[in-house]
């Protein structure tokens, strides 16, 4: 099965995403992306991603 992403509203004040944009423009991502990426790596510093099918991280 193909990995699909889920759409998500996100509702955030506007200084938050202003500082969320700023960090993402020096990364060259973009604000999805990045909160994408903070996402996944306070997942994975809690332990908290799951398990790939198969078994393996």
């Amino acid at each position: 099965m193909a990995d699909k992403k889920k759409p998500v509203l996100l509702r955030i004040d506007p200084d938050t995403h202003e500082a969320l944009q700023r960090w993402a423009s020096d990364e060259l991502r973009s604000v999805n992306a990045q909160i994408e990426y903070l996402l996944r790596r306070s997942l994975q510093e809690a332990d908290r991603l799951p398990q790939p099918r198969g078994g393996k991280r």
